[in-house]
């Protein structure tokens, strides 16, 4: 099998084209949303306090947006093939950034699951998928390194977003931090959005049956596969049940670790700042990672991504020490970065790119599956023993069983590259 990439004619690539702008937009894009995001757990104890909900009813809003915006990515990933990037991440950064300004205003649980659940879960939706999509269509060669680039910019909003909030919030109020981040959102997208454009090369085209058999300009469009055509591969039900077992895992850790940090008797500036290594560490899980999915190829990335982060999840439920929670930080935060890069390449080499977008957004939505269900079972099993040791080990045996469904991945018959 070759190694070349299946989904863009063999071409030189320019050393600067407006893709490379588009990466930057992209870049800072990624920082302000995916960080402001990522912050819920630094929100999740100032609730708890004023409204005394319990955890299972406050991680229930997280997880309600992590389903919105999964389900609606979906048709996000498809508008972004039809209409590209600029249109879809605009509308999005609307309504994220209302969402997050409502969030100042909230006085019952019925405003968060509307204002955090619906609003900003369909904000966030048009952010993932759309961004990567478009970064996978303007480069061949260089694709795993512009979407490291552009993934990096989660891990960079993770550091430096949750003490920038932590920090606002003890100043101030958490209602406060949730206006802040209202208004740096409305900047950031909607501006940042009007210098995004699709790569020339893939304009969208509805699909015929009389295209059967042609060339209609390049190898992908011919190769790349349809939904209707994936859906019947077993490649497809692989990763779709992989990506559940990821997001489970993954966000279940992301909004409980400051409160099982803050549960060991750690202030909550001191909770941030661990969560803050977990996005420092993801900016060097991005880049290594991205650079050896070129060369070791995507999928080996993610089983050597999900045997470290399985083990660090038992870690998890011995650790005590700030050393040691430090420590599974930062090997929980390069895993992140590492299989955050390896996604839309994996997709982009078993199924082409024509149809990326909408193909990426339901494969998204596996991971957005799990990952909303995994912060509220987790939530519940702590209600349940007062404790998250439990809840972390059903968290490992998530990250142990897509090991499993990641190592019996193998390439489409249609395309056949290395994965």
């Amino acid at each position: 099998m070759t190694n070349k990439e299946v989904n863009q004619p063999r071409s030189t690539e320019p050393r600067f084209s407006y893709g490379h702008i588009v990466v930057g937009i992209a870049f800072l894009i990624m920082i302000v949303s995916w960080g402001m995001y990522t912050v819920f757990g630094v929100f999740f104890n100032p609730l708890l306090d004023e409204f005394n909900w319990t955890r299972a009813m406050t991680s229930g809003a997280f997880s309600l947006s992590m389903i919105i915006s999964g389900a609606v990515g979906i048709a996000m990933g498809g508008l972004t093939d039809r209409f590209g990037p600029r249109l879809v991440v605009t509308l999005c950064g609307i309504f994220l950034g209302v969402g997050y300004l409502l969030m100042s205003q909230i006085d019952a649980l019925w405003q968060l699951y509307l204002f955090y659940g619906v609003i900003i879960g369909i904000g966030i939706s048009g952010i993932w998928v759309p961004l990567l999509s478009s970064v996978a269509r303007w480069f061949d060669k260089r694709r795993n390194l512009m979407t490291a680039i552009v993934v990096s910019g989660v891990g960079i909003g993770g550091l430096v977003i949750p003490l920038i909030v932590s920090r606002l919030i003890a100043a101030y109020d958490w209602r406060t931090a949730y206006a802040i981040q209202g208004i740096a959102i409305l900047v950031v997208m909607i501006l940042g959005a009007q210098f995004l454009r699709r790569a020339p090369n893939h304009t969208w085209q509805p699909p015929r049956s009389e295209d059967k058999g042609k060339q209609p300009g390049s190898v992908s469009d011919t190769r790349a596969f349809s939904l209707r055509e994936a859906i019947h591969t077993a490649q497809f039900w692989l990763l779709f049940t992989m990506f559940f077992c990821y997001g489970y895992f993954m966000f279940s850790v992301m909004v409980h670790f400051v409160p099982h940090i803050i549960e060991l008797e750690i202030s909550a500036i001191g909770a941030a700042n661990i969560l803050a290594a977990i996005g420092g560490a993801s900016v060097l899980g991005t880049f290594v990672m991205g650079s050896a999915g070129a060369r070791i190829g995507n999928r080996n990335i993610f089983i050597i991504c999900l045997i470290l982060t399985s083990a660090v999840l038992f870690w998890l439920t011995l650790a005590r020490d700030m050393w040691m929670l430090y420590m599974i930080a930062a090997i929980f935060g390069f895993t992140f970065g590492g299989m955050s890069t390896a996604e839309s390449p994996l997709i982009a080499r078993l199924f082409g790119l024509r149809y990326h977008g909408l193909l990426f957004g339901i494969a998204g939505f596996s991971h957005i599956l799990g990952g909303s269900v995994g912060p509220v079972v987790t939530g519940y099993i702590f209600d349940l023993t007062m404790n998250y040791q439990i809840a972390f080990l059903v968290c490992a045996a998530f990250g142990i069983a897509a090991l499993i469904l990641t190592v019996a991945l193998r390439p489409t018959k249609k395309i056949g590259v290395r994965l």
